[in-house]
């Protein structure tokens, strides 16, 4: 039990770094380029992913794939933050449009949601 908590605690750890990056990318693409919110929260959920898989295989999962099946483990992962970039783009769509909540804050909503898909996920699937 206390490897999952020490666990936990370092998925938190890069999860708020990469959230961070995720962030800064969907506001400085959407308010200093105008770019369209949805695009934005794609492109920084892309960048974040990438920061995520590195630190995750670094520092929080324990791989079950050798070293000679890295290229496996990455499709895994790529596959899992697909559905995740997907879950990411409808509830975005969904809070702001259906909902009317700003985006930075349907942001919010749809970081903690596809925050919990990405931890049990990886862990089923990579671990």
């Amino acid at each position: 039990m206390s490897k999952l908590i020490g666990q936990l605690m370092k998925f938190g750890v890069v999860g708020i770094i990469a959230t961070v990056i995720d962030f800064v990318v969907l506001t400085i693409l959407t308010e200093t380029f105008g770019v369209y919110y949805l695009t934005s929260a794609a492109i920084g959920f892309i960048v974040a992913t990438l920061f995520n898989y590195v630190a995750s295989m670094r520092y929080v999962f324990n791989s079950r794939f050798g070293p000679h099946e890295k290229r496996k483990e990455l499709i895994i992962f790529i596959l899992l933050s697909v559905v995740g970039l997907g879950l990411n783009q409808f509830f975005m769509w969904l809070f702001v449009e259906f909902f009317s909540i700003f985006y930075i804050f349907s942001k919010v909503l749809a970081t903690v949601l596809v925050m919990a898909w990405n931890f049990v996920s990886r862990k089923i699937f990579i671990e």
